[in-house]
């Protein structure tokens, strides 16, 4: 018996070693080494107004990095919050885990390259080489024309710095693990596509503005094949359900019968004043959907848009937008 038990520790021992090992080995390859550009970004008067532009009303970065009001329709961004972080992404909304949202006013990033925030935004690891959770959409970004990625990092620096401690990350294992293996390669430089070619920006606008993210339905954290921009996503609120519209030009339950001028009229009556301040009272209907910044898009760019989701495949998928609490099922 006593053979036994010490040939039993001896096991034990040989496979905790093991898994100690392979844990040093993995956090020592994972995330990969990938480089930093040393590329010093020009903030022209141009690429600042562009940048404030993607950041606000296309790639939505102050959409996750600020603090929205939603006491009012829409979630509206809170003047004097932009780009200082602090929302909080939970295990409420299906997450593995804890995330804040980090602060990247220059009070956050004011030591840090422009070549390290691109690495962030494109590939998904930070300065100090840590891997960012994909609620970060670097997947989308990594599309992003260089002029377009230099104009944010050009607008980010203009921001007024805030100082605000938003705390660290908690992931559940294995996401913990999975999360470090998730960061892309390098991101390689290309040029925005030619607005003559609607259908093309149309995609690049879809593509950087992460509408993929929402409005395709996924099953255990991978896209359904076949609902495409299809819809149907759900997001468990307190006051009830909310899911993503179909996008696809089916006539039914897409946006078939739809014509360009209501599509960029749908959005443009979003940015007014009058819907900015729309109070909407505690657990009645609202959405995360962020119509007051998108609505800020040029008649031209949602136009694009329109031409690209009009140029899909049509996909039936009949979506019920919203379940409130009571009645959820």
């Amino acid at each position: 018996m006593k053979k036994l038990i010490k040939i039993g520790a001896i096991v034990l021992g040989v496979i905790v070693v093991l898994l100690i090992s392979g844990s040093v080995y993995f956090n020592a390859t994972y995330p990969k080494d990938i480089p930093v550009s040393n590329v010093k970004i020009q903030p022209t008067a141009e690429r600042i107004e562009r940048g404030k532009y993607l950041a606000l009303n296309v790639a939505l970065c102050m959409d996750c990095h600020s603090t929205r009001d939603f006491s009012k329709y829409s979630g509206p961004i809170k003047p004097g919050t932009e780009g200082m972080g602090g929302e909080i992404f939970g295990k409420e909304m299906g997450l593995p885990g804890t995330i804040p949202v980090k602060n990247i006013t220059p009070a956050a990033l004011g030591e840090w390259t422009d070549g390290e925030i691109i690495r962030a935004i494109t590939s998904g690891v930070n300065k100090h080489g840590e891997a960012l959770f994909p609620i970060m959409p670097y997947p989308n970004y990594i599309h992003m024309s260089e002029e377009d990625l230099y104009s944010i990092v050009a607008y980010i620096r203009t921001l007024k710095p805030i100082k605000n401690e938003v705390g660290e990350k908690e992931l559940d294992f294995p996401v913990n693990y999975i999360e470090k293996t998730l960061p892309l390669d390098t991101y390689k430089p290309i040029k925005t596509p030619d607005k003559s070619d609607m259908k093309a920006y149309g995609k690049y606008l879809v593509t950087i503005a992460s509408c993929n993210d929402c409005h395709t339905k996924a099953e255990d954290g991978e896209p359904v094949a076949g609902f495409e921009l299809a819809g149907g996503s759900a997001i468990e609120l307190p006051f009830g359900t909310i899911r993503s519209a179909n996008l696809t030009p089916d006539v039914e339950t897409g946006l078939g019968a739809w014509t360009k001028e209501q599509f960029i009229q749908r959005f443009k009556s979003m940015a007014t004043d009058e819907v900015k301040n729309m109070e909407v009272q505690p657990g009645s209907f609202n959405t995360i959907m962020p119509w007051t910044m998108y609505g800020g898009m040029t008649e031209e760019d949602l136009g694009a848009i329109y031409e690209y989701l009009h140029s899909l495949k049509p996909v039936k998928n009949m979506v019920v937008k919203f379940t409130p609490a009571k009645t959820k099922m």
